[in-house]
């Protein structure tokens, strides 16, 4: 059996993905950006009594990908992402471009790669980490968001372009979940190289306007969808804001454009300045 690949696997739900697999007796290659996040996994393997093969993968790195295509994989989970929080008026060309850079162009060309070698065998499973941020949109997410939009379509397109073949594909769209991922988003633009008096809104006062879940769920779905314990191809978590993600996306077509005189705020702008980062569901 070849191997489940994790991209991302250095942090968040990669990490504890990967850990859980091995844990399951699965081989796993657990790949990180970083070489120093090496050691800190190979660490929590240890401690864990789990055996996993762990590898330095920058999927932006042309070098990095050229590597890991030669690895025996049959499983490849797509988990590596950044999160780049703001308005759209406000997010300078650098960050936005770096949030399409990796989000998409990155996870993709690694794709192609292991796609190719999949078609040639005529097996193989690709799972894309998406979000409930690829299905609809919140205020100061529309960066991140819209990487995870052009996720879903690149994963509906291989969907239909690969079923000949035997390549299974499937998401996993995460809701709002308490990792730290959604509330570092909310703190990129201390690192902009804008000029702050010309920005829209203020970002000290803004927090990411969710309460958040506890992550169980999303690697227990993720789990089951990587070892074929499911056959859905659209995986949301949690299950029980499937009705009104629908919903969201089905009101698009009743919506009407915004009052020209201006004055209302939308109910998540709002929240956004009176929510608290970090706060559970």
């Amino acid at each position: 059996m070849g191997h489940i690949l994790i991209t991302g696997a250095g942090s968040g739900f990669g990490r504890e993905i990967a850990l859980r697999l091995a844990e399951q007796g699965h081989p796993v290659i657990a790949a990180v950006e970083i070489q120093p996040q090496i050691f800190a996994l190979q660490q929590a393997a240890k401690k864990r009594g789990v055996q996993l093969s762990i590898e330095k993968l920058d999927i932006t790195d042309e070098g990095d990908r050229a590597k890991a295509w030669q690895w025996d994989v049959d499983i490849l989970l797509n988990n590596a992402g950044i999160s780049e929080g703001g308005s759209v008026v406000d997010i300078p060309a650098e960050n936005l471009r770096k949030q399409f850079e990796v989000n998409v162009m990155g996870t993709i060309l690694l794709t192609q790669g292991f796609a190719k070698k999949m078609v040639k065998s005529k097996k193989g499973r690709i799972v894309f980490m998406s979000s409930v941020a690829g299905l609809t949109v919140d205020p100061f997410t529309g960066a991140y968001s819209a990487s995870k939009h052009a996720i879903e379509a690149f994963a509906a397109a291989l969907d239909k372009e690969l079923k000949s073949f035997g390549i299974q594909i499937a998401t996993v769209n995460p809701g709002p979940f308490l990792t730290g991922f959604n509330d570092r988003m909310f703190e990129t633009w201390q690192s902009w190289l804008d000029d702050p008096s010309t920005r829209v809104f203020d970002y000290k006062k803004l927090a990411f306007p969710h309460e958040q879940f506890d992550p169980e769920e999303v690697i227990t779905t993720s789990i089951t969808v990587l070892t074929g314990k499911t056959n859905r191809y659209r995986n949301l978590v949690p299950a029980k804001m499937q009705k009104d993600t629908e919903k969201q996306i089905n009101d698009i077509w009743g919506k009407t454009q915004n009052n020209p005189k201006g004055g209302e705020e939308d109910s998540l702008v709002k929240k956004a300045y009176h929510i608290k980062p970090g706060t559970a569901a």
